[in-house]
């Protein structure tokens, strides 16, 4: 079923996704992914030890499942004094983030995910949907 995903009654609860069971026969397997009224699909390659997003999104949200690698998904609300939760991710696995949640990707391996988003992701518009913060220091030599 079709999820509108205008509304946050229609979001997936917690950083984790639960996904549908994939659809098996001799050929292989179809698994379904996400459903829902999107702009924007991403495959992005991460290295081991990098940092991504450590910012929020003021009206976006995404999807990202892992194709490959490891990830700590370190999370909380937009504001918040609090210190962030994390999640480890592994390949196989997906994770949703609705606007206003502070979010930082953490690789621990070479990794590659998908990234599902609602707006387009013209990198004008990217910037001005986005605040950025410091919830996971990068590793810098």
């Amino acid at each position: 079923m079709k999820r509108d995903m205008t509304t946050e009654s229609d979001w997936p609860t917690g950083p984790i996704v639960s996904l549908p069971r994939p659809f098996m026969d001799e050929r292989g397997g179809i698994q379904p992914l996400f459903q829902g009224d999107f702009n924007t699909v991403q495959l992005i390659t991460s290295n081991a030890g990098s940092i991504r997003a450590n910012h929020y999104h003021k009206s976006d949200w995404h999807y990202c499942y892992m194709v490959s690698g490891r990830m700590r998904y370190h999370h909380r609300p937009a504001g918040s004094d609090q210190p962030p939760e994390w999640v480890l991710v592994t390949a196989g696995q997906a994770i949703f983030t609705p606007p206003l949640v502070e979010h930082a990707m953490e690789f621990l391996d070479d990794s590659v995910f998908l990234n599902v988003a609602r707006n387009p992701r013209g990198q004008a518009q990217y910037e001005a949907d986005l605040v950025r913060v410091e919830l996971v220091k990068a590793n810098t030599p």
